[in-house]
């Protein structure tokens, strides 16, 4: 919502938004309270609203120059990422291509790591690849958890340097530097369980193991 406000502030026209249908942990669809806070924002202004979950292609009308995701975990496929004439852009919360994957703050904090920041790229094929439009490092607070770090910190970053891209974008001036292979990493989400799949493993002089004998559990 804060990108949304930035953006409708500096006179950018928003033509559509997409976000989830209701507040999480909420289920009365009847009641305003409970929807999603970007889903109340463009109520009132007469912005046209798409449930995330069913976003595609069709939803997104003509004559659009960006499309903006704001920290979205969802995946914008090329179909509906073409109807942009300018840019589709991203926002990810570390200095890409460092920490790829939708837990890149909580690995931040798990790993102990000094610096971060946060970068706007545009949306590719591959999970958070794309090349980079603009990207500012912070250090990390002492004492500093994956929310404080998120909401004092690389959100007002993330909300800055997606108004900055776009700007730049409106007045011609189009940046993309790719991402360096060599550098990157990615974790999985924490809340997710780790596949195991010992049919992989084999010590050395021994035969590998029998995977069709162990159950593969994962979310």
């Amino acid at each position: 919502m804060q990108v949304a406000e930035a953006l409708w502030d500096e006179g950018h026209k928003i033509t559509g938004v997409a976000a989830p249908r209701l507040r999480k942990g909420h289920s009365d669809e009847g009641n305003a309270l409970s929807w999603d806070r970007l889903r109340s924002w463009a109520y009132p202004r007469s912005i046209p609203w798409t449930d995330s979950a069913e976003l595609r292609a069709m939803h997104v009308p003509d004559g659009v120059d960006v499309i903006v995701a704001a920290h979205s975990h969802a995946f914008i496929g090329r179909q509906t990422r073409s109807r942009a004439a300018v840019a589709t852009l991203g926002y990810h919360p570390s200095l890409l291509p460092l920490h790829r994957g939708r837990d890149a703050i909580r690995w931040t904090i798990r790993d102990g790591d000094k610096v971060t920041g946060g970068s706007v790229y545009h949306l590719t094929e591959r999970t958070d690849g794309g090349p980079i439009a603009a990207q500012e490092h912070l250090f990390v607070p002492p004492g500093s958890t994956a929310q404080s770090l998120w909401r004092e910190h690389l959100a007002p970053l993330g909300v800055r340097l997606l108004l900055q891209v776009v700007t730049d974008l409106a007045e011609g001036r189009h940046v993309e530097v790719p991402q360096d292979e060599k550098l990157a990493t990615w974790e999985p989400a924490m809340d997710t369980q780790p596949l195991f799949k010992p049919e992989l493993i084999a010590l050395p002089g021994t035969a590998p193991v029998d995977g069709s004998k162990w159950a593969l559990h994962a979310r």
